[in-house]
């Protein structure tokens, strides 16, 4: 007989016989879990799961992001209901006043973060903040990044960071287009810039220099730059992504996608970009004592104070290491894309950025650059932020029911898992006029008191709760000073004024690849940009 077609067929036989398995556990558990809450109501479930995988499918569609899809099945099912993401079962809430009864009532319920692979491999087995569980640990850690880290006072003194880096940038954009302009192969005068690259490119500067005191480790080379934004990016895209261990855990040595060699890859590098950073400093630490130039300083400041690390198994070069990872992925990602967003909704509405231009001739004029001292002044621009994260902002980051409890009348198992769809509650037309129209205008009227730092539960593109974004304000200023910069520096405009909305969400891993194109010429005195 030969023998590889019995390898063959023993093969074939071995995986039917786990799919079987597979499929067989999940029934059991599905129909144990429903006769321990028979006399419960529960929330209605979407139809048309797959084996195994459950609705994991409706986050893989490459044409329909899935906040839009399950608010589609939330205009069908209810503003509540319940779809299944392979063995876990997850709510999917679509109302603010459900939203507000989970990070209320029942919010030390849904502190917890699931467990995935992602978070695994790429946050130091959760010792990152935003992935840890919630207990001892993630108090005292988000303690020292809210009152040490980003505290006002903080923010205050890495203040000129910020505005370097945005000057600096901003002349890089003028020499460009001063060169462009001399050599006369652009005879219209303007210039073409890839904005999404550019606010990345940005951001990532700000916060590296923010966060390790320079922007490569003092490299100085342009390999090491591609290296660490190509490395942070796929963190990012990492840990929104589901992978399919994470729907079917007994079945991820499989690895379906390569998403786990992929992960370990990255956050191999990762490591060792930030353990360089970490050494350096340490070094340099031990030659000159303290000096806090920079948020590392900080961390080993502290963390010489508090034993931080003294409630998990972490040592302290880890939750340094995790630390430096979360602040730089959590502001500089989401930050950028916002910004792509913000000017792809404004050169679609030409009267709105029209007033953003008046806004900042008026308040700041033409004999000097932008500080953050203007920012407060700046209302529409902050009233376009605002809009551009209405329509925007997708899901409020996934949550874990550690207990048994309600929501909206309907029973919750512990262990399920909450879906918040932010998008759905950010365009709900009994909270918002025109809901799918871009209006800034209605955030100095009618909703002119709401913010997004969670406290308005019709907003919350940060989240809400106790695992809300500690990095709001620091976000917040450094999106209205980039943006602010840039269009009080510069004229824009699109080729053949073809429209450029591009946004599917920001702060997620559904967002569109598509370029963001844009022509840009000075309207300030040369003098500035020199």
């Amino acid at each position: 007989m030969d023998l590889s077609f019995l390898f063959l067929n023993t093969s074939v036989a071995g995986l039917f016989a786990i799919l079987v398995f597979s499929f067989s556990m999940i029934t059991v558990w599905r129909l144990r879990t429903a006769a321990a809450n028979a006399k419960l109501p529960e929330p209605p479930k979407v139809a048309g799961g797959w084996p195994l995988v459950g609705h994991l499918y409706l986050f893989r569609r490459p044409q329909l992001p899935p906040h839009i899809t399950l608010g589609a099945l939330a205009d069908k099912y209810g503003p509540v209901f319940s779809i299944r993401i392979g063995i876990h079962s997850a709510l999917v809430v679509n109302t603010w006043e459900a939203a507000k009864e989970c990070f209320t009532t029942n919010d030390l319920v849904v502190s917890q973060r699931p467990k995935t692979i992602a978070a695994e491999i790429l946050s130091y087995n959760h010792a990152m903040l935003g992935l840890s569980p919630y207990g001892a640990y993630w108090r005292d850690l988000r303690k020292i990044i809210v009152q040490e880290l980003l505290s006002s006072h903080m923010l205050e003194q890495f203040k000129h960071v910020r505005e370097s880096e945005v000057v600096m940038a901003t002349k890089e954009v003028y020499n460009l287009w001063t060169k462009r302009n001399d050599s006369k192969e652009n005879g219209s005068g303007q210039l073409l810039v890839e904005m999404k690259q550019w606010f990345n490119d940005l951001t990532l500067k700000v916060f590296f220099r923010m966060v390790a005191g320079n922007r490569y480790n003092n490299l100085g080379d342009e390999k090491e730059e591609v290296r660490c934004h190509k490395a942070v990016r796929e963190l990012f895209h990492f840990i929104g992504l589901f992978a399919f261990g994470d729907a079917v855990p007994w079945l991820r040595f499989l690895d379906i996608g390569g998403h786990e060699k992929a992960m370990k890859k990255t956050a191999k590098e990762l490591d060792t970009i930030v353990m360089s950073w970490l050494e350096e400093h340490k070094q340099r630490r031990a030659k000159d004592g303290d000096n806090n130039q920079d948020f590392i300083d900080l961390m080993l400041s502290v963390l010489d104070r508090q034993n931080v690390a003294q409630h998990e198994s972490f040592d302290a070069d880890t939750v340094m290491k995790a630390t430096v990872l979360n602040l730089i992925a959590g502001g500089s990602d989401p930050t950028s894309v916002l910004m792509g967003c913000a000017i792809s909704m404004l050169l679609d509405n030409r009267h709105a950025l029209k007033k953003v231009c008046e806004e900042l001739d008026n308040h700041v004029g033409k004999g000097r650059l932008v500080n953050e001292i203007d920012i407060n002044n700046l209302v529409y621009l902050q009233a376009v932020i605002k809009e551009v994260m209405r329509l925007y902002a997708t899901f409020s980051g996934y949550r874990e029911f550690t207990e048994d409890c309600i929501v909206a009348g309907y029973h919750v198992s512990k262990g399920t898992w909450l879906i918040v769809n932010a998008w759905k509650i950010h365009t709900d037309p009994r909270v918002w006029d025109d809901p799918m129209e871009f209006k800034p205008e209605r955030f100095l009227t009618g909703h002119k008191d709401v913010d997004v730092k969670g406290r308005h539960f019709e907003l919350m593109p940060f989240g809400s709760g106790r695992r809300a974004c500690p990095g709001i304000n620091l976000g917040l200023h450094l999106t209205l000073l980039i943006l602010a910069s840039f269009l009080h520096a510069f004229e824009i405009s699109t080729p053949t004024n073809a429209t450029v909305d591009m946004c599917q969400g920001f702060g997620d891993s559904n967002k569109k690849s598509t370029l963001l194109k844009v022509l840009v010429e000075p309207r300030l005195p040369p003098n500035l940009y020199e």
